[in-house]
């Protein structure tokens, strides 16, 4: 049975993803096509998707003309299929965001958070750091992983989790899976009362988080020549597809 796995491919780091994903998929040893999504069609084949990083609001007006936005938030939202988004991707799947442009920007949703956009700058104050990942241990051969190359462009943070957020189905509760520490400790995400149990220890900005089935990086995994998050992330997929 083949799994097919889509990334959405309207703008940005789309092709990185896609020779990713394919890696990802011979080191599991599992049967997946890897697509390429820029219509509504392409995207109703998908098991599973990866929004990448670019611009998010170009992103946003593409997905609009594309007849796309309503499909990717029934995906998301309502059909609950395992979506990944990268940078301009989190954005994208979060319910809010701040510093965008005059008129702001639609967004799909799925994530139950604030973020704040181009958190760490501009394009020439990018910069790789070597992040503790503690999920990884579920793809890697040592109970600790090494640290995983983690590259920041122009990227985003979650400033807030919108515990007060009401849905029409209850949610799981956000999962923060990792901090980048130190760097921007001032700018942690505000968390007060319930909120602040989704809080690792220690200071630092939130850039990896999860919740049901969408998970989000600040991050550009794709960027590396490590595939152990997209080798996580799909078994992760694989998981939620097999019946109990």
């Amino acid at each position: 049975m083949v799994f097919t796995v889509g990334v959405l491919s309207l703008q940005g780091g789309f092709s990185e993803h896609l020779v990713s994903l394919k890696r990802a998929a011979v080191h599991l040893q599992r049967n997946v096509e890897c697509i390429e999504v820029r219509t509504p069609q392409e995207l109703s084949t998908c098991e599973a998707l990866i929004i990448p990083g670019g611009e998010s609001t170009t992103l946003s007006l593409v997905a609009q003309q594309s007849g796309l936005l309503e499909p990717l938030r029934d995906f998301v939202k309502q059909k609950r299929k395992p979506t990944w988004g990268t940078c301009a991707g989190l954005i994208f799947l979060s319910e809010e965001a701040t510093s965008t442009k005059r008129g702001g920007q639609e967004l799909v949703g799925g994530l139950d958070v604030r973020v704040h956009r181009n958190h760490f700058g501009r394009q020439k104050e990018s910069f790789v750091t070597n992040l503790e990942l503690a999920f990884l241990q579920d793809s890697s051969v040592t109970d600790k992983p090494p640290p995983f190359p983690a590259v920041f462009i122009r990227a985003p943070v979650v400033d807030k989790v919108l515990t007060d957020k009401v849905e029409q189905t209850p949610t799981a509760p956000v999962e923060v899976l990792a901090v980048l520490p130190g760097r921007h400790a001032s700018n942690k995400a505000a968390l007060t009362g319930d909120e602040a149990s989704v809080q690792p220890q220690g200071d630092g900005d939130i850039v990896a988080l999860r919740q049901a089935n969408v998970f989000g990086t600040s991050f550009h995994p794709e960027l590396t020549d490590d595939i152990r998050v997209h080798v996580w992330w799909l078994q992760q997929v694989f998981m939620a597809s097999t019946p109990n």
